[in-house]
């Protein structure tokens, strides 16, 4: 039997148009025969979810949506159903998430639960709703909001307290602090290129001060050996003086002390010669009344010789009484 190629074409084109849809269904996740492992998950909205959008666990792909269907006319609940890329141990007490991405696909996310027994083939997730990005950032922002109305309200009646304080007078016043602080500030400002000034002069000195050190230096480098030999020689005196009887001479000196103690204790008693003759009141007047007799004999013998000398040449013998007493000159030059 021979076949047209009109036939070959129609067959060939039936056959093309049969793989399309195939690829363009596998494309989107879908198969002609269900195979595979699939879980079912019943959501009131799925929030734009589509055939082929990716369903993770703790962020890792574990499949994929299959299908989307309504479960009733009313569109109270739809079903998706979830084809797992292979077969996973999933909690029975496991949660299915609708997270939306406001840049992207959304996806579904599998919250695993503590359950030892696990999901099977065609089970049901239970599902719950997400609150998305925003809600989340708007739930953070409330109490934050709270807080800043409650912020704006304290401001303002501290500006009105403000507006309150600051017065004309009190005004004119912070002007008049505010001009002190200008002058104030030009004052440092001049303050400060004097103490440049002067830091620079200072700079000047320093560096001289440092070459008299380094010139100083340079001279005890150059006399090392004389003040090795200064310093030898004080330690050589130090030696001798350590080695010296000290102890022996300062014995010495405190008997000699002794004994000038007992000395002049002896001096200021009445014992002994010298004490008598310093504290003895009977010596003194004894020595007075010698001198004084002294002084009488030597004024009767100048105005009488002839009564103690007997030469013819003065003529007879001066036969008057003895002084009794010296003469008056004699006192006054006594005294």
């Amino acid at each position: 039997m021979t076949v047209s190629n009109e036939t070959k074409v129609g067959a060939l084109t039936a056959v093309a148009i049969t793989l399309l849809i195939l690829s363009f269904n596998f494309l989107k996740g879908k198969t002609l025969l269900k195979t595979g492992n699939y879980l079912y998950a019943e959501y009131t909205d799925t929030k734009g979810i589509k055939i082929s959008n990716p369903v993770y666990v703790k962020g890792f792909q574990v499949g994929a949506v299959a299908d989307i269907e309504n479960a009733d006319p009313n569109l109270a609940s739809i079903i998706v159903a979830i084809k797992l890329t292979d077969s996973y141990n999933i909690p029975t007490n496991s949660v299915a998430v609708i997270n939306e991405n406001p840049l992207g696909t959304p996806s579904i996310e599998i919250k695993l639960g503590d359950q030892k027994t696990y999901l099977q083939q065609g089970d049901t997730l239970a599902t719950a709703e997400s609150k998305g990005i925003l809600s989340g950032v708007m739930d953070k922002l409330g109490p934050v909001t709270a807080k800043l109305e409650k912020t704006i309200a304290t401001l303002d009646t501290v500006l009105r307290n403000l507006n309150s304080v600051f017065d004309p007078q009190t005004k004119n016043n912070l002007q008049s602090v505010i001009a002190n602080v200008n002058k104030t500030t030009e004052s440092l400002v001049i303050s400060s290129a004097s103490l440049q000034q002067m830091l620079n002069q200072q700079t000047g000195s320093i560096a001289q001060t440092m070459q008299n050190v380094n010139k100083f230096a340079k001279n005890l480098s150059d006399n090392n050996d004389k003040v090795t030999q200064t310093l030898t020689n004080v330690t050589k005196a130090s030696e001798n003086f350590s080695k010296a009887d000290l102890e022996g001479s300062i014995n010495q000196l405190k008997t000699a002390i002794g004994n000038l103690n007992g000395l002049v204790e002896k001096v200021g008693s009445n014992n002994g010669s010298l004490g008598k003759l310093i504290n003895d009141q009977t010596l003194y007047n004894n020595l007075n009344n010698t001198i004084r007799s002294a002084n009488i004999l030597v004024d009767d013998l100048r105005l009488h010789p002839k009564r103690y000398v007997s030469i013819s040449v003065f003529g007879k013998k001066d036969k008057s009484g003895p002084l009794m007493a010296p003469l008056a000159d004699s006192v006054k030059a006594n005294q």
